[in-house]
């Protein structure tokens, strides 16, 4: 795998705003919408794949992108399981339920969540951080996140902040969570998922395609990976070449007017 997201940012360059330094990192301008729209456009969820292999270099390119998505305060609460052996395979493909998308896919990666590493990956952010000095808020932040993210047992420590938030929250806007270990599972859950949508973007853009399935045995994943407490399955993705008959039907999206708000 590459090692482009292993290394810390070599582009350290500042620019001055109303008389104080700042990191500066310009947007590129050379982007092509009519290009990122084809990708969006032709993802499909295929069913049906050919046995044509998907090169290495590839699916590696495909899961660096996808840990480059956005991540609640940069933790990174994500983990991909490429599943290469042929016997944990044919466990996997059973574990999901047989279905076509699984037992044709070139590649099956699964996509876990985990709750359990906040606090050391709060200690990675704290040792990794990009730039020479790390602002003293920032560092305080880090410092109080495994307090701050900690339910406790039962749930008891986070109900005891979800009382003095409901409290504070009478004065002022204040964050509502995490609190529970319910709470936590969705914050994972979200950041995992926002992963798993560039994953899938990137095999399409490199001429590939999947179907991200959620039809599976939670519990059988989860003992195949020997994943611990607080690491659980957000979804089983397929990966492969299309198959001409590989989109069993055309793609339904009701009318915008259902989900788009102007308030």
């Amino acid at each position: 795998m590459s090692d482009a997201l292993n290394t810390k940012p070599q582009n350290t360059k500042t620019i001055t705003i109303n008389g104080k330094q700042r990191y500066h990192e310009p947007a590129p301008t050379d982007m092509n919408v009519e290009a990122f729209r084809q990708v969006v456009t032709s993802r499909r969820s295929v069913r049906k794949f050919t046995d044509k292999p998907i090169p290495q270099e590839v699916t590696d390119d495909c899961l660096d992108m996808a840990m480059l998505a956005p991540c609640s305060s940069g933790l990174q609460p994500w983990e991909f399981y490429v599943v290469r052996s042929k016997d944990k395979k044919a466990k996997l493909v059973k574990a999901c339920m047989s279905q076509f998308a699984a037992k044709t896919a070139a590649e099956l990666i699964v996509c876990v969540a985990r709750t359990d590493r906040i606090g050391d990956y709060a200690q990675k952010v704290l040792h990794d951080w990009p730039t020479p000095n790390m602002p003293t808020l920032v560092k305080r932040y880090y410092q109080l996140i495994p307090y701050n993210y900690a339910p406790g047992p039962l749930n008891s420590f986070g109900m005891m902040k979800k009382a003095a938030v409901t409290v504070g929250g009478l004065l002022t806007p204040v964050p509502r969570g995490p609190f529970t270990q319910k709470d936590l599972d969705l914050w994972a859950a979200k950041s995992t998922a926002l992963a798993c949508e560039n994953l899938v973007l990137a095999f399409r853009a490199h001429g590939f395609d999947t179907c991200m399935m959620e039809g599976y045995d939670e519990q059988r994943v989860s003992k195949l990976l020997k994943l611990p407490n607080g690491a659980f399955p957000i979804m089983v993705i397929g990966a492969g070449e299309r198959a001409d008959d590989g989109v069993f039907f055309p793609q339904i999206r009701f009318d915008r007017k259902m989900f788009i708000h102007e308030v």
